[in-house]
């Protein structure tokens, strides 16, 4: 007789599954993303191409929150659609901006709430990139004092974890110094600490209206072909301060999530970001994948890659499907 292991024998009945199931995903892992527009009232549109993704006015946050409370998710990233943008954002560290409103009636709502605030100025800028323009080009130095100001305009809102998402050099040695200077040594930062510039970010520009009205992103965000800058840039971020670092996107950055674990001892985050959640989404109502099992094997995918907490738009569903 031929000697072989019965691998078999755990996977036996559906209990024995779950006793010995290595890697298991929980309500309090995701992080459900939020657009909230400025100067609407009883709006709810839903995002093209994001079915089931909406942005909404600031009068329907009581309604959203309710229902983000009940399914037990315990945290929310805020993102902002203003009504005015300039050349250098001015909304974003403004403390009537729409993020700093939404942060403040979110706190309002539900006290025990994680509200993180993303903190960058695309979605503020008229020219729709992340920082400070001059002559087509993204000044790096300029860019990092108001970004300090929109995060501790943020956290003066009564945000509890600030999420800048940038990739300027430097810029969480700049929040962290501004938070400190202005009484927010408490407040982490959640850094997207590896952010590629990716074709996968195409919805999220139609959810958040951050599109680039000219060239891309590339001199800021990271190459998708490079595995070792993101432990340079990730390591940059702890030094610097950060509390949390993000790998963006996810499904096609698992290595990366798994690299940037082993390496570091934080808090890991992926973001499973809008083309990810659209893809799916699309195959789902065409009839050609089930989508709760994909969904759910997705993120587990990321967890076992070493994801400790998800961004992700699927959220409230998978908050249903938990329960």
């Amino acid at each position: 007789m031929i000697e072989f292991k019965r691998h078999r024998r755990l996977r036996h009945t559906a209990n024995l599954r779950s006793m010995v199931r290595e890697t298991v995903l929980k309500k309090e892992d995701l992080i459900y993303p939020i657009f909230v527009i400025e100067g609407e009232t009883n709006k709810k549109n839903e995002v093209a191409s994001m079915p089931g993704v909406y942005q909404i006015s600031l009068d329907l946050l009581e309604e959203e929150i309710k229902t983000i409370t009940e399914l037990g998710i315990v945290s929310v990233i805020v993102f902002g659609v203003p009504k005015e943008k300039d050349e250098v954002g001015t909304s974003a560290y403004c403390e009537t901006g729409i993020v700093q409103q939404a942060i403040k009636k979110i706190k309002e709502l539900n006290h025990e709430l994680v509200v993180i605030a993303d903190t960058c100025l695309c979605q503020f800028t008229n020219h729709g990139h992340c920082g400070v323009i001059e002559n087509n080009m993204i000044l790096n130095d300029p860019t990092l004092d108001l970004l300090a100001k929109t995060a501790v305009s943020q956290a003066k809102a009564g945000a509890d974890v600030i999420a800048p998402s940038n990739m300027m050099d430097g810029f969480v040695a700049a929040i962290r110094h501004g938070l400190d200077e202005a009484g927010f040594a408490h407040v982490p930062i959640m850094s997207y600490a590896v952010k590629y510039s990716s074709s996968f970010y195409g919805p999220f520009r139609d959810a958040a209206h951050s599109a680039p009205s000219f060239g891309d992103r590339k001199t800021y965000q990271m190459d998708p072909a490079n595995r070792l800058e993101a432990l340079r840039e990730a390591e940059s971020d702890v030094l610097e301060g950060a509390d949390f670092l993000i790998v963006k996107p996810a499904l096609s950055y698992l290595d990366i999530i798994r690299e940037v674990k082993d390496h570091f001892s934080y808090p890991v985050v992926a973001y499973n970001v809008s083309g990810e959640y659209s893809m799916i989404k699309a195959a789902s109502l065409n009839g050609w994948i089930d989508e709760k099992a994909v969904v759910m094997e997705k993120l587990l995918s990321m967890k076992r890659a070493g994801a400790d907490l998800i961004i992700t738009y699927f959220a409230k569903d998978v908050a249903k499907w938990l329960s």
